[in-house]
């Protein structure tokens, strides 16, 4: 991460990405959810911004938070295939992160009961990919979900890193996939440095992942690599748009492109996340301010726009 993102005063974090977040609470995210698909025809998923945990009544916390809105997703007048998914990290679960030489205790758990009560609500889910060193417990997370019967369970990969080629062929057969650059800097041993490297590889891995018969969800901001996958791979791979979708972030504008996708009649949907704790949700807003330091220069404008 740029060094200078690290010297932000969290306020000023806060203050420049509220944007980009949904409200302190999940009544505001489910009025947001709600009127994304009224208003644009835009489907959402929905994340608890929930990392850095240090006591064990905060991983609980979490999960009784993702059982709400489990319920809430489920409670929901929206048409079916218009609900939101959830986005879970399995980070927020344990206080012994494998990021920080940690075992990951109690993070399969609760994520085995979060699925479980979504599939008996027939609520999607998908586990976010975090850094590398949870690379290899999230694809076995994921291998047991599925050998347990768990198809509503979609993954994440993320480009950038080496070892995805591989992991392509790990994942269990039909899976939703959602692919991305990734906003986890890491070693050049580990994963390209290039984000048009990373964004060839998104196109280069759709292909694959069609073919193969998954679901994808090609999640990137670039026009040009979103027309690109949906003018040259998908007639390639030969799929209709019940087969595949394009995600972006809840704030990133991106108006006229996701119009367009909508208009023809593909799906898009946006990662939508919201705080129950702004403290925890400070890591996360550092990352997309260091992903996307134009967030600043957007949000600077747009306030001096309304005056």
């Amino acid at each position: 991460m740029n060094p200078l993102i690290r010297l932000i005063p969290a306020p000023l974090v806060r203050f420049f990405a509220k944007p980009y977040v949904a409200g302190d609470s999940l009544a505001k995210a489910m009025a947001v959810v709600d009127k994304l698909w009224r208003d644009r025809g835009l489907r959402a998923t929905l994340d608890l911004l929930a990392e850095d945990i240090r006591e064990p009544g905060q991983a609980q916390a979490n999960v009784d938070t993702y059982l709400q809105m489990v319920a809430a997703v489920a409670a929901s007048d929206l048409p079916a295939d218009a609900r939101p998914t959830l986005s879970l990290k399995p980070s927020s679960y344990t206080t012994s992160p494998l990021h920080e030489d940690g075992d990951g205790a109690g993070s399969f758990e609760a994520i085995e009961r979060i699925v479980q009560a979504a599939k008996a609500k027939g609520v999607q889910v998908s586990i976010d990919m975090e850094g590398r060193h949870w690379t290899d417990f999230t694809l076995d997370a994921l291998e047991r979900l599925a050998a347990a019967g768990h198809d509503h369970v979609g993954a994440v990969l993320q480009t950038r890193l080496h070892r995805t080629a591989a992991d392509l062929e790990r994942l269990p057969a039909g899976m939703r996939v959602r692919l991305v650059i990734g906003i986890y800097q890491e070693p050049a041993d580990i994963a390209l440095t290039d984000k048009p490297a990373m964004k060839e590889r998104m196109l280069e891995y759709a292909e694959k992942l069609l073919r193969a018969g998954h679901y994808v969800e090609f999640a990137t901001h670039d026009p040009a690599y979103v027309r690109r996958f949906v003018d040259e791979v998908v007639p390639r791979a030969d799929v209709g748009p019940d087969r595949f979708e394009v995600q972006m972030l809840y704030g990133v504008p991106r108006e006229r492109l996701l119009r367009d996708l909508v208009d023809r009649g593909f799906r898009a949907r946006l990662y939508v996340p919201f705080a129950v704790g702004w403290d925890m949700a400070i890591e996360y807003l550092r990352r997309r301010l260091d992903e996307y330091p134009a967030m600043v220069w957007l949000v600077t404008k747009n306030m001096f726009l309304r005056r």
